[in-house]
């Protein structure tokens, strides 16, 4: 192999330490993440291959656009600063514009394919965009749930100073059991089932699953309604299986 060949293949310096192609790809093995890898390079070129197909395409002035907005958002007014934050993050000026124009091709095509899908599916599954305010605590043992549901119950403790001091998630302890305004699909059938049947306020649970024993406490049932996130909602739900579709057609073929 000459000299030339050899730097080639040093794709990476990292604090003077050149790393091959063949480490990476090894790590990735050994970390078992390389299946998970190629399976996100092959949706890519599919993604590729569909947008050209259909004339998708991504122009300069959509990338200089979001680049705008990317570096607005991490605060890098000057071109130094973005210059300076693309070499803390080991990537030229043109590794981030592919990377942008990948992500703007996904986000177009899936518009193109399903723009006028969206009203008609929202139409058939409009329980489904029922959305509540849901505040979650969960803990390792039946009868530590047991028991904050009875002090709560007794008003002896809030649901918020329990979710504080006993929920086994440090962000969830932060925010007071707090999960977010959530659509119904986004939890357990099971779950949500019971969920939508209770009245705001009252105390859900408790309720086992892998991650432990969960109370539940709903704040605001909102009801469904087609909007701008909504909308995005859907695009991106039938982008993602029509994706996983083609994808699983491409590898048992």
């Amino acid at each position: 192999m000459t000299d030339s060949e050899a730097s080639q293949r040093k794709i990476v310096n990292f604090s003077g330490v050149s790393i091959t192609p063949e480490e990476i790809v090894d790590f990735l093995k050994h970390e078992m993440l390389l299946k998970d890898l190629c399976q996100k390079l092959v949706s890519q070129k599919i993604i590729a291959q569909a947008a050209q197909d259909r004339g998708v395409t991504v122009t300069p002035e959509e990338i200089q656009a979001e680049a705008n907005d990317i570096r607005y958002e991490k605060r890098l007014e000057k071109a130094s600063d973005a210059l300076a934050w693309l070499t803390e993050q080991m990537i030229t000026t043109d590794d981030w514009e592919t990377g942008i124009r990948t992500r703007l091709l996904a986000q177009k095509l899936a518009e193109h394919l399903f723009d006028k899908e969206v009203e008609k599916f929202f139409a058939q599954n409009q329980l489904d965009f029922e959305q509540f305010v849901l505040y979650q605590i969960v803990v390792p043992y039946e009868q530590l749930a047991w028991e904050i549901y009875y002090r709560v119950e007794e008003e002896e403790i809030s649901f918020y100073e329990a979710a504080h001091l006993y929920d086994i998630d440090e962000r969830r302890r932060n925010y007071c059991g707090y999960e977010g305004k959530l659509y119904r699909w986004s939890l357990k059938p099971d779950i949500a089932a019971v969920v939508m049947s209770k009245p705001v306020g009252n105390i859900i649970g408790p309720l086992k699953t892998d991650q432990g024993y969960h109370l539940l406490m709903v704040t605001e049932f909102i009801p469904a309604e087609l909007n701008s996130a909504s909308r995005q909602e859907i695009i991106d739900k039938l982008f993602e299986e029509w994706l996983e579709s083609e994808l699983n057609y491409l590898l048992n073929r």
